[in-house]
């Protein structure tokens, strides 16, 4: 048997590689490393710039553009270059270390050479370029492509805000809603959990190998060194945390993954409610040229991109929620359980994106099937058995009418059995209300017994 070399083991990377690459320019290795030397370029420039340690050499604005593109123009020659080095050194960090050690070289600035990771324990570097890989993912990749997901379900709801359905509370019969608001249910609670995530800190800590600054102070004791890492940190865009053992708690991480979770199993919801109504043929699916439903049964349109969808945030939030409860605990001031933990952060994230590229793609494929709504409609009557016995409580309550226990006699007429208009006409008649809720009741047909569903579903 031949061998077969370099194939992706994950189907991320391999299958649905097109749908998540963009979240790889971030959660990769290589986003990682890019990440790691934008963090050690940046110190030094603090560092040398601001003469922090009294010296008089600083990099002009030349060399700090220099030095900067370095990591804009981070390339795939220099991945290979940084994994030359990891090789030797077996310690990633300080693969970078060297590596930016080299580009000052380069500029024939080798005298900052010693103001490369000063002071800095590889956590230091690390906590700061996930934070910063974890935000950009986030926020120019995930939430773009979620936000734009809720909207479309959003349009969705606003089209059929005013189609009546026929609700199912425990699988059964019940009073009627419309399309359009059961969609404005799953767009309020995505949109809840969306905010959640676009306000979400992000921290990172500077403070040495078991967060005293020890170091710092041994080195030059007059630096106000906490509020030169605030000022580092901050720069960078992410919170500061002033309080940590040798690594940055992760509790913003925890909670972050907790929210998209959460979002997670919204979403998850809503694509087990799309695959019940398609079941029930309230949705039809349009069939995509040369697709195949099935191997062996050619009329078959399956809902497989909700399906899939399921899968993705099962396997999704099956990680986010592992990050979740590994990454607020560390053995005393350090264990490396988290390094192992947030190399799969992209792995988490790739799955959520994955479900939602594949919910995007079935609500654009689905057409609504108004005659069978409205069939499904016509054929309940007895949901209505709600509206005549609360009017009746109503007249009761008014002096209206001495009718006893109203809900008992709503129950016996409809409970368990199928009944119709005439059946329906012939009790109200019989009623001892007012004229007037007589007419309301007479009024009524399950299609437009729907409240104010019809401008929930626009809200």
């Amino acid at each position: 048997m031949s061998k077969l070399s370099n194939q992706p083991l994950s189907p991320l990377d391999g299958r649905y590689q097109a749908s998540v690459v963009e979240l790889g320019e971030h959660l990769s290795e290589a986003g990682l490393n890019r990440a790691r030397i934008h963090v050690e370029i940046e110190w030094l420039i603090q560092l040398a710039n601001r003469q922090v340690l009294g010296n008089a050499r600083t990099l002009d604005l030349t060399e700090q553009a220099a030095l900067r593109a370095v990591v804009t123009n981070f390339s795939d020659s220099d991945v290979a270059k940084l994994a030359e080095t990891e090789a030797v050194t077996r310690h990633d960090v300080k693969a970078v270390e060297y590596f930016v050690r080299e580009k000052l070289a380069e500029l024939k600035r080798g005298d900052l050479a010693e103001l490369a990771h000063f002071a800095c324990t590889s956590e230091d570097i690390n906590n700061l370029s996930y934070a910063l890989t974890v935000k950009a993912a986030v926020n120019e990749v995930w939430l773009p492509r979620a936000k734009s997901m809720v909207a479309l379900i959003a349009d969705m709801a606003t089209k059929f805000a005013e189609v009546p359905m026929l609700s199912r509370t425990h699988g059964q019969p019940a009073t009627p809603t419309t399309v359009g608001k059961e969609l404005a249910v799953f767009v309020h609670r995505l949109n809840r959990q969306l905010a959640r995530i676009a306000a979400a800190d992000y921290l990172g800590k500077f403070s040495g190998a078991t967060g005293t600054f020890s170091a710092h102070v041994v080195a030059a004791p007059t630096v106000d060194w906490q509020a030169e890492a605030r000022t580092f940190v901050e720069g960078l865009g992410l919170g500061f945390n002033p309080l940590t053992t040798q690594i940055e708690s992760h509790d913003w991480q925890a909670e972050l993954y907790a929210a998209v979770a959460h979002f997670n199993r919204i979403l998850h919801n809503l694509c087990t409610d799309i695959w019940t109504y398609i079941s029930q043929n309230y949705f039809k699916q349009i069939p995509q040229a040369g697709a195949t439903g099935s191997s062996t049964m050619p009329h078959k349109v399956n809902p497989i991109r909700f399906e899939n969808a399921e899968a993705n945030l099962e396997f999704s939030n099956a990680i986010l929620d592992s990050l979740s409860a590994t990454l607020v605990t560390s053995r005393l001031q350090r264990d490396l359980t988290d390094s192992s933990a947030q190399r799969n952060i992209g792995v988490g994230f790739g799955h959520s994106l994955l479900a939602i590229d594949n919910v995007t793609r079935g609500l654009g494929e689905l057409e609504l099937n108004r005659p069978v709504i409205d069939a499904d409609l016509s054929e309940n009557w007895e949901v209505l058995g709600e509206a005549i016995q609360t009017v009746i409580r109503a007249e009761v309550a008014a002096g209206h009418s001495n009718i006893e226990d109203p809900y008992s006699l709503l129950k016996e007429l409809t409970r368990g059995k199928r009944i119709g208009h005439d059946d329906l006409v012939t009790f109200i008649n019989g009623l001892e209300i007012s004229q007037d809720a007589k007419d309301r009741l007479l009024a009524l047909r399950p299609n437009n017994y729907i409240g104010i569903a019809g401008q929930l579903g626009k809200l």
